[in-house]
């Protein structure tokens, strides 16, 4: 089969042909479709992100079909059309797996990080960890349901019932959180890079009641923030803009430094947390809430070997939506 392999951080990936896996117990070998293109995987490719498995296939944002069952494989079968996310093994038995916090697992296993994942023609991944796609979506418009729609739909628990969500960074993850909000009845607003003019019309034809520059403050104090944007700065930015009483939540695997800010900004009862990867139960219910919204993705596609273009042009800030790697 072909990948694009990452043999060192802050290169290239390469093309590479390989062996098609063999898949152990309790797991699956899926025929690769689609694989979206996620920021984590930026942060893997620049060496962001420490430790990786190298050398690596990425990408957890997969859709395929089910072609072979290894032993003690049995929920699924040959022709099932699955998802494969960002959270690939968990042990089942530490203390964060028991009360159902399996996102932070210890021994956690992480498909393109620590796994291989679907920068390729096919993958395995463990039964546990796949889940069945909605038959009201294609493979592209689907695949960046595994981890922007997951990541978003984590994101917005964390903000409890505030009608007011500012959303800072609108990419991938953003433009589908922001449907998800939008369908609970609450009103976005949506800050990009000073001068995204084009970001900002997204976001407005989305349903956001007002966008602007990350610089700026809204024209009302915010009940909820969410940062997408791996940028430290920020987060005092978002503080200054949420009421007393309010919660910012962190929804990225990685953000440059913080800068500090006056304790003020924090005080009167605000609430500063992360996100930290997803449980099996968040996509159930995702899954179950998409199409009933309904969210519909916006794509990019790129052929399987110009991953790296693909991996450039959403360095640069010049993907709309979601990159998606399409298996031919």
């Amino acid at each position: 089969m072909h990948a694009m392999v990452l043999e060192a951080a802050r290169r290239s990936l390469c093309l590479k042909e390989r062996s098609i896996p063999e898949p152990g117990p309790g797991q699956l070998l899926v025929r690769v479709h689609a694989c979206a293109v996620c920021r984590t995987d930026l942060h893997i490719v620049d060496g962001e992100l420490p430790h990786p498995k190298l050398p690596l296939i990425p990408g957890h944002e997969i859709v395929g079909t089910v072609v072979e069952k290894g032993e003690a494989a049995e929920g699924l079968r040959p022709g099932d059309r699955v998802g494969i996310p960002w959270l690939g093994w968990t042990c089942g038995k530490c203390p964060f797996c028991r009360s159902g916090r399996e996102n932070l697992c210890d021994s956690a296993q992480f498909t393109g990080y620590t796994l291989d994942g679907g920068y390729a023609e096919y993958a395995v991944a463990d039964e546990r960890f796949c889940f069945r796609i909605p038959d009201a979506y294609s493979d592209t418009e689907a695949a960046p349901l595994l981890c922007a729609g997951l990541i978003g739909y984590r994101s917005l628990a964390k903000a409890g019932d505030a009608e007011r969500l500012g959303i800072y960074g609108f990419g991938a993850a953003a433009h589908i959180v922001t449907q998800v909000a939008r369908h609970q009845g609450r009103r976005v607003f949506a800050f990009t890079r000073p001068g995204d003019e084009a970001g900002q019309k997204f976001a407005l034809s989305l349903g956001a009641v007002w966008a602007g520059d990350s610089d700026r403050l809204p024209p009302e104090s915010l009940d909820a923030a969410i940062i997408f944007a791996p940028v430290g700065s920020l987060i005092p930015a978002a503080l200054c803009a949420t009421r007393k009483g309010g919660a910012v939540i962190c929804g990225g695997i990685h953000m440059n430094e913080i800068p500090a800010f006056p304790y003020r900004l924090l005080w009167e009862e605000r609430i500063l947390c992360s996100v930290a990867n997803l449980t099996r139960l968040d996509a159930q219910e995702f899954l179950t809430i998409a199409p009933q919204v309904p969210v519909r993705t916006r794509t990019e596609a790129f052929p399987l070997v110009e991953a790296n273009r693909a991996l450039n042009c959403l360095r640069a800030g010049k993907i709309s939506g979601a990159a998606v790697l399409v298996a031919k």
